[in-house]
């Protein structure tokens, strides 16, 4: 059989969500072991963008909206705390944001003024003079300032040695969760192929993978793979000094000159082999927005699976028919904006807290099959 290990929190799942769940459920005294079935944030938390906002917020329910704007105040603050305490800076870099030639401009600058976040209309020449290697052609320009991306691969790493720092965490990478433990309907743990875990709350943080794991209890959780391609050039340090967005795809501008192109959506089950077609559409929407990057070297194209969910509102909170079993899953494009209120959330309900939003548009009740 193995051995038996207690503790008081098991997280599945080693994404962005799954760290954050374990950082602050530690941060309140809890012992918590994080299991993943890879490596820690090898998935979509790795693979993201890292845009600190929705591509389009304006397109949101007032569900995403609040864990969004919650979690954008704490950005800043969080990648300085994790710099400080673990030496891993993952750069959280404001640059702000453009928006060209959108369809429901209209739409967009209402729901600005009716959430008072600070997007306006900006001439496109003003576009044009802030940003110079836009492309030409260009008609309209809406821009918020204080928007800020985060190096996700650093993010994770950061969190990762601040949990390893933690002397009440447990990492257990490469470690697939085989079935749960059961006291009747009460989940009270999991097993590996190292043993058994049992503990008070099993947190599922699995992303894309969330349905499988939940498969076995008979639950089906309406979250699907959604693939996104993306692609990596190098350019000098000074190249792109916004964040843009136009026709659906967006550059991303790193400290050190590294522009992200992104991304595609596909619906490929599993599958996250990067395709030549992708690699061909996205070459041709960063010349379209940067002509620059025609001439510039294309260091990465890879794949990740987004954890698709109905109207991208997350499931968080506990199942009904199984006490014990926590979810904190289902972020669809918008994990690494949502994951600090969506953590700071689960980690309220579970701790018996008052909850930083109200939590029943996230509530498993009446959402599971």
């Amino acid at each position: 059989m193995g051995w038996v290990v207690r503790t008081d929190v098991i997280v599945i799942g080693g994404g962005i969500i799954g760290l954050l769940s374990a950082y602050l459920l530690a941060g309140a005294g809890k012992r918590v072991t994080l299991v993943d079935r890879g490596p820690v944030g090898g998935e979509a938390s790795w693979a993201g963008g890292g845009i600190v906002s929705p591509l389009y917020p304006w397109r949101y329910s007032q569900a995403v909206t609040a864990l969004a704007h919650w979690s954008q105040d704490y950005y800043p603050g969080f990648g300085e705390r994790l710099l400080a305490t673990t030496g891993i800076d993952p750069e959280v870099h404001v640059t702000g944001l453009y928006w060209l030639d959108l369809d429901d401009q209209a739409e967009a600058l209402a729901w600005a003024q009716r959430a008072r976040r600070p997007l306006h209309e900006v001439p496109v020449e003003s576009a044009y003079a802030q940003v110079p290697v836009l492309g030409e052609g260009f008609e309209r320009a809406i821009y918020m300032p204080g928007v800020a991306n985060v190096r996700n691969p650093r993010l994770v790493k950061a969190l990762r040695a601040a949990l390893q720092n933690l002397p009440n965490v447990t990492l257990l990478e490469h470690s697939p969760v085989l079935q749960f433990v059961r006291d009747d309907e009460r989940i009270i743990g999991v097993r590996t192929a190292e043993g058994e875990m049992l503990a008070e709350q099993v947190v599922v943080a699995a992303g894309a993978w969330s349905g499988e794991v939940l498969q076995s209890l008979g639950l089906a959780l309406p979250v699907e793979p959604v693939k996104g391609q993306m692609i990596l050039f190098k350019c000098a340090e000074d190249f792109l000094p916004s964040m843009v967005l136009a026709g659906g795809r967006y550059a991303i501008p790193r400290r050190d000159g590294h522009i992200l192109v992104g991304s595609t959506l596909e619906h490929a089950g599993f599958d996250k082999t990067p395709t030549d077609e992708a690699l061909a559409s996205l070459r041709a929407s960063a010349e379209t927005l940067l002509p620059a990057l025609r001439d510039a070297e294309v260091v990465g194209h890879w794949a990740g699976l987004r954890p698709g969910s109905p109207e991208g509102i997350p499931f968080i909170g506990e199942v009904p028919k199984h006490p014990g079993l926590w979810l904190n899953c289902g972020h669809y494009r918008n994990g690494l904006v949502l994951a600090p209120a969506s953590c700071q959330l689960l980690a309220d309900l579970m701790l018996g807290r008052e909850p930083i939003i109200d939590p029943a548009p996230y509530s498993p009740a009446g959402r599971l099959q």
